[in-house]
Order: structure tokens, then C-alpha cells, then sequence
């Protein structure tokens, strides 16, 4: 049913549903490139792009940007998982980045979780100025990933489908982002691969129809999140903010 909904929308007749969707939930057509009634499906409208000025990077010496719009949580210290969707369960960093080694490199590290609504900006891009060293696709299901569903199973996180890409950096070590499915979203377009370097707020992919997330990784000792977000995601509470906002800065080394 998630994925056969997803090709729907990629049908000539789901054209229909994009001025009703723009008018029920009020979406900021100013910040597209293209008009209202210039898609040809719903899919089209819905990875849709932005020009440029809508979404401002926050750039300055060791600054990391927001890689998505969305509902933002993190995990400060993946060693020390007490709260945050979890209630209990442990975070099996393994299984999520599908990588012993990696799990090796990214214990103790940090984690932000961003979870996108239908209603979002549904391209993603690199927080990070770097060079993509990795890429993997995760096969997987498309359960939903609301926050009632991972209190519930935060595993849904590392079941999803999922692509991982890893990053180089200067100043943070190496990166990773994983892309990850979610309730009907039965694609997981990148636009950037393996060997390219990327910069920060530069476009790695975009999800087709439905919810999803995508996750920031960092090494251990190598990022401060912003205050907010670290005050909030201690009492569960998500922060809504957009792509190309401040998610932390780097550790002095």
C-alpha cells in the first residue's frame, strides 16, 4: 500500500490534488521556483525546489547547518540514550548505519533527527562542506516514523529504508547522513554520489510522496548542538525548524 500510494502520485491524474493541497495547508508558494499550476503530478509539486533566498545557510567558521525543514531532535551522547523516542529501548547504532566499523567510528557520538511532514520542503542537503567518501543503500520497510510510532519502536529508524551517505570533513571528521523512508515514501532520490564534493546547504537528494526523516551522525567530541535544541530534545520535545538553520558548531580540537 506506502510505496503503490507514492507511484500514484506520480500519475497524471494526481495533478488535481496540488492546488487543493497548497490551499488547505497554506504552503509558501513565493519560495518556489515554479508555479501552482505548472506541475504536471503531485510528485512533482512535492519535491518541489526553492530558490535560493527562501532558505538562508547559516555559514561562519565551524558552523553546521539544518540539512532538511522539519521537526528536529537530537541525541547529544549516542553512549548515554536515557529518553528521546527511546523509553528504554537501546539505540542500535549498528544496525542503523548498517556498519560495524561505522558504528565503531560514531560511538559516543551525536545524532539529530529530522522528521519531515508531507507539508515540508522535501529536498535535503549537506550540512557539512565535504566530499561524499561512501554511499549505501539499506534495504527495508516503510513504517511511519511520527514520534507516537517510535516511543512506541524507535527500531523503525534502522527497519526503514535507508540511504547513507558518508562525508569527509575538515573540521567535523567524517559525517554521515542517512536518508531514511518512511509511510508511503517508496523512493529515495540522491543527486549527489560517491566522490563528489559537496557544500555545505549544497542539495544531496530528495524524498518522493509521504513522511520521512533523515539523520546527522557525528563522531564523538566533534560537534556542539545549539542550546535549543539540546534544552528541548531533553524533554522530548522537537524543535520545528528549517533547512539551512544552525544545528551546531564545531569542537575545538
Amino acid at each position: 500500500f506506502n510505496a503503490g500510494y507514492g507511484w500514484r502520485m506520480d500519475r497524471p491524474g494526481s495533478r488535481g490534488k496540488v492546488e487543493p493541497f497548497i490551499d488547505q495547508y497554506e504552503i509558501a508558494m513565493g519560495e518556489c521556483r515554479r508555479s501552482g499550476d505548472s506541475f504536471e503530478t503531485f510528485n512533482d509539486f512535492f519535491y518541489r525546489e526553492l530558490t535560493a533566498e527562501a532558505r538562508p545557510i547559516a555559514r561562519g567558521d565551524g558552523i553546521v547547518s539544518l540539512p532538511a525543514d522539519g521537526r528536529h531532535m537530537a541525541i547529544p551522547d549516542l553512549s548515554r540514550v536515557e529518553s528521546i523516542y527511546v523509553k528504554g529501548q537501546a539505540f542500535e547504532l549498528e544496525t542503523f548505519l548498517g556498519s560495524d566499523e561505522l558504528a565503531g567510528r560514531f560511538s559516543g557520538g551525536s545524532v539529530v533527527i529530522s522528521r519531515l511532514c508531507p507539508v515540508d520542503y522535501h529536498r535535503f542537503h549537506s550540512p557539512v562542506s565535504g566530499t561524499l567518501v561512501e554511499q549505501r543503500e539499506i534495504d527495508g520497510s516503510l513504517y511511519s516514523v511520527s514520534p507516537i510510532a517510535l516511543c512506541r519502536k524507535v527500531g523503525y529508524l534502522w527497519e526503514n529504508k535507508r540511504v547513507l551517505p558518508t562525508i569527509q570533513t575538515e573540521a567535523y571528521g567524517v559525517v554521515a547522513f542517512v536518508a531514511i523512508g518512511a509511510t508511503c515514501v517508496g523512493r529515495i532520490h540522491m543527486t549527489r554520489g560517491k566522490g563528489v564534493r559537496v557544500e555545505q546547504g549544497e542539495e544531496l537528494g530528495y524524498f518522493a510522496f509521504g513522511g520521512s526523516c533523515v539523520a546527522t551522525v557525528f563522531e564523538k567530541s566533534r560537534i556542539a548542538l545549539e542550546p535549543d535544541l539540546v534544552e528541548n530534545s531533553s524533554r522530548e520535545t522537537e524543535v520545528y525548524a528549517k533547512m539551512g538553520d544552525r544545528l551546531g558548531t564545531a569542537v575545538e580540537r
